[in-house]
């Protein structure tokens, strides 16, 4: 006789849910270029490429999300932006 044996496995699956928050970057008609590349650049470790593409959106479309993450990294970037004088939010 052949016993066949059936194995209940359990398997724990845990899921990590992140909820990632954005900082939303708006036009404005007081800084240039070249003022919101730089401090993209400083603050959101962009690369030059990267900051001039969210600058164009910016002006062209009126807002751009600048970074994605965990608000409490977000929250100083953030802080940065505004003290710089662009007009910014976290989402």
């Amino acid at each position: 006789m052949n016993t066949i044996e059936k194995v209940k496995e359990e398997v724990l699956v845990e899921e990590l849910i992140v909820i990632n928050n954005e900082i939303l970057l708006y036009n404005d008609d007081v800084n240039t270029f070249d003022h919101v590349i730089d401090t993209l650049i400083r603050v959101c470790n962009h690369t030059s490429e990267q900051a001039e593409q969210c600058a164009i959106l910016v002006h062209y479309k009126g807002k751009c999300t600048v970074k994605t993450g965990a608000f409490d990294e977000l929250k100083p970037q953030c802080t940065q932006l505004l003290e710089a004088g662009l007009s910014a939010e976290i989402i």
